[in-house]
């Protein structure tokens, strides 16, 4: 037996098919889900979901949102969603890089805001790096 998911973001359905297992990015921890799940209904965090289908793993990453897991269906809204096939790896370390010396230069200003700013922008860029198969340090 096998669970439906299907990855929703306003623009697209980014995943829709079966997998074995889903680990998914909650904003209490990682939680794995396999066939046979309880019903679960979480806050999905700014982070990588990685499916399993066959022994092949594909990671999404994923932009805050919910997600509900009933009668073997995973249902995932989010803000945003990127396979990790999709993402150059170059960029997305490029990116990285520049929202860590955004955070840090941050840290010097006195605006709160630019701070929260910048730490969601590095939290994005993160798990984009992550899901492209690049290592964060």
């Amino acid at each position: 037996m096998t669970l439906t998911v299907r990855v929703i973001a306003p623009d697209r359905t980014v995943w829709d098919e079966n997998a074995d297992e889903v680990i998914l990015p909650s904003t209490t921890g990682q939680l794995g889900i396999l066939t046979g799940h309880a019903p679960l209904l979480t806050a999905v965090d700014t982070g990588v979901l990685r499916v399993r289908l066959k022994n092949k793993w594909t990671p999404i990453a994923l932009m805050g949102g919910f997600a509900e897991v009933e009668a073997n269906e995973v249902t995932i809204l989010v803000n945003g969603a990127e396979r990790g096939d999709s993402i150059n790896l170059e960029e997305a370390r490029t990116a990285y890089t520049k929202a860590q010396a955004d955070l840090e230069a941050s840290e010097t200003g006195d605006s709160e805001k630019a701070k929260i700013q910048a730490k969601k922008s590095l939290k994005r860029a993160r798990a984009r790096l992550q899901a492209a198969g690049g290592t964060v340090e």
